[in-house]
């Protein structure tokens, strides 16, 4: 891993989203193989169940509801909300892509500040509330 000179304070919300959304899909995928996906159309349709926006946006918006973020996290993620973006993907509602775009920003801060423990406590729950929507479905 590169020295830790970064302060993820100072970066602006869509490079820590940025770098969130590729930490997120490395975990998603190392999860998914783990558990014995291992054919590639196949790896791809699960990663997709955890990595669109909808399920990101899903996530984050438990994780409010029930408080389970610091003040600190939450101040990423109103700056990610908040954040301006030229684009939103065409399947997506604009609300929607925001609170992804939260989501991945605070992995992102977690991954860039060293707080690797919080990062993975975050994708586990994650991980977590996705599966238990889908069978629930």
């Amino acid at each position: 891993m590169l020295e830790n000179t970064i302060n993820a304070k100072q970066l602006k919300s869509l490079t820590l989203a940025y770098m969130g959304d590729v930490i997120y899909d490395k975990y998603i995928r190392e999860y998914l193989i783990k558990k014995g996906i291992v054919h590639p159309q196949q790896l791809h349709r699960s990663t997709v169940r955890f990595v669109a926006a909808t399920s990101q946006s899903v996530v984050l918006k438990d994780w409010l509801d029930k408080e389970l973020l610091s003040e600190e996290e939450q101040a990423v993620v109103r700056r990610g909300r908040n954040a301006k973006s030229n684009s939103v993907p065409k399947n997506t509602d604009v609300m929607t892509y925001r609170y992804s775009t939260a989501f991945e920003a605070l992995l992102g801060f977690h991954y860039l500040s060293g707080n690797i423990e919080r990062l993975e406590e975050l994708i586990e729950s994650a991980i977590q509330n996705i599966e238990e929507r889908s069978v629930s479905r």
